[in-house]
């Protein structure tokens, strides 16, 4: 339970929440290109009242109170916000990410699944953002509040990453391997738990949905019975309601689970072979020595026999029990629109999208007890590691997709996106060879002038006259889409043999060419390739 705000803090609480429900409604618009100017007044603004509060606090003192968890809120849609806009090198951007990968690691450390190569990523990913955060502080371009609590950020990661990586230097030489293994089997099991768990809830959703069809039809009959009834009451004439027709779902859902038995029996196989290497319950080393640290890997081998028994027991366990149902089924709805958003996400997402994301998950997250989730008595029901998989699953994808955010603003990236279509398309062009005829050429010298027009100055400048972030890359593509156009010309026949299309015979604003509609259909192969 949070601790209650003290009295001189209620303003600034106020301030917050305002802020916060400024931020929100800015979100909430999407009529509009966000303005970086409404980003950075909002931004300003916050950091004002971080620096009120800076001077009435101890910095000695850990404090955790309905400000700090308002505060950690504006500052991760704020940060969301920043990289909308491109500003993705500056370090309030950095904030969701650091947030995100802290959420990872605690659940890591939770699990005790994980190893060396799982770390290395977070190693990299912290040294980016720290060296983001540090040429900020060396610049002065952002004020001295904000580095300050984006470096305690920053050390805790660094502090969680740490004890995670004391626990795996006390494993032995000897077990590592067979502490690797053991990780990947554990992934596979409970990857396996859910991908059936998913078929049962299908199954179980067609043959609701037949019942019901079913229940329908039966109506129907038994009116129709009592038609023929009072004409002709003979056992030939009366028709029979037609049975409930499960088979094809009982069928599908038999050969779901055949399959289930056919990839959970190599990975049993595997762990009683592992097992088989233990004497006396220990791993042994050469010579018969008992290497250090058989705790871990013995008790991760004895969980991934209770996943496997999980998952053979699932006739009589359903997997996720009744009380535990909505929360998979949110969990599962949640996985699905972020593994569709990593498809799209050049094309679809505003980073802005992931706030509530985060918030459902962190809802999520604070319903378990211990680390488990319980029901209305408190007890612990079957399905734990499904849902569990679940919530990291989604954690990671969030995580995935902060990390994949270009530095290109809202607003320029439709640009980018139409520039790297033309340069996939002339890349294969010219990976299949010629020769060519300028009409061969020209829907991609169309888009390449539409998109030269847009520019003023050299630049593209925004709908309110700004000059919006990611200048460099969407110039860089330009260029290298001209260069290619360059090469395939030099490979063209001769005009002389092929009739030459004069660029000024069409219109380029003319919405009614036909090449700019080979263009659109560019795009649109594009997207449906996301």
């Amino acid at each position: 339970m949070s601790a209650p705000v003290a009295q001189e803090e209620l303003p600034i609480l106020e301030a917050v929440i305002n802020i916060r429900n400024r931020l929100t409604a800015l979100k909430k618009n999407r009529g509009e290109f966000i303005k970086p100017g409404d980003v950075n007044q909002l931004y300003q603004a916050i950091v004002k009242q971080v620096t009120r509060l800076n001077e009435v606090r101890d910095d000695h003192t850990t404090y955790n109170n309905r400000l700090d968890t308002t505060l950690a809120d504006v500052f991760n849609l704020l940060s969301l916000f920043f990289l909308t806009i491109g500003r993705t090198r500056e370090c309030p951007a950095t904030y969701s990410q650091i947030a995100s990968m802290r959420q990872i690691l605690i659940h890591m450390d939770e699990s005790g699944i994980y190893n060396e190569s799982d770390l290395n990523p977070f190693h990299r990913r912290l040294s980016e953002l720290r060296n983001i955060l540090q040429h900020d502080m060396e610049s002065g371009k952002h004020p001295p509040a904000m580095t300050k609590l984006l470096e305690r950020q920053l050390n805790e990661c660094d502090n969680l990453l740490l004890k995670l990586q004391d626990s795996l230097s006390v494993l032995s030489p000897e077990l590592i391997p067979i502490h690797e293994r053991l990780v990947n089997i554990r992934r596979q099991l409970v990857a396996l738990a859910a991908k059936e768990t998913a078929w049962e809830v299908a199954a179980a959703n067609a043959y609701a949905e037949k019942g019901e069809d079913m229940k329908g039809k039966t109506l129907a009959f038994s009116h129709q019975n009592e038609e023929s009834e009072s004409k002709t009451p003979t056992r030939e004439s009366t028709p029979k309601p037609e049975a409930p027709r499960d088979k094809e779902a009982r069928e599908g859902k038999d050969g779901k689970a055949l399959r289930v038995k056919a990839e959970l029996k190599p990975i049993q196989e595997e762990l009683r072979r592992i097992d088989s290497k233990r004497v006396d319950g220990k791993f042994l080393g050469p010579g018969g020595m008992v290497p250090a640290s058989q705790a871990i890997c013995s008790s991760l081998l004895e969980e991934c026999f209770e996943i496997v028994q999980e998952i053979r027991a699932q006739d009589e366990s359903k997997n996720v029990a009744s009380s535990l149902r909505p929360i998979y089924d949110r969990l599962s709805e949640i996985r699905k629109e972020l593994e569709q958003l990593v498809l799209t996400h050049r094309w679809s997402l505003r980073e802005t999208d992931l706030w509530n994301y985060s918030l459902s998950l962190q809802e999520i997250d604070k319903m378990r007890v211990d680390g488990k989730f319980v029901d209305a008595e408190g007890n612990r029901p079957e399905g734990q590691y499904v849902l569990l998989y679940l919530l990291r699953r989604c954690y990671g994808l969030i995580y995935r997709l902060l990390s994949s955010s270009e530095p290109v603003s809202e607003e320029l990236m439709p640009i980018a996106n139409k520039l790297s279509t033309v340069k996939k398309c002339l890349n294969e062009v010219l990976k299949y060879g010629g020769p060519f005829s300028p009409r061969d050429l020209y829907p991609y010298q169309l888009a390449l002038h539409q998109i030269d027009s847009m520019r003023r100055e050299g630049k593209f400048v925004g709908v309110d006259g700004t000059i919006p972030e990611g200048q460099g890359i969407v110039m860089a593509h330009l260029n290298e889409c001209h260069e290619l156009l360059e090469m395939l010309k030099e490979s063209m026949e001769d005009p002389e043999e092929e009739e030459y299309v004069d660029e000024d015979d069409y219109d380029f604003n003319d919405p009614s060419d036909s090449d700019s509609d080979s263009l659109d259909s560019l795009d649109s192969d594009e997207a449906a390739g996301q």
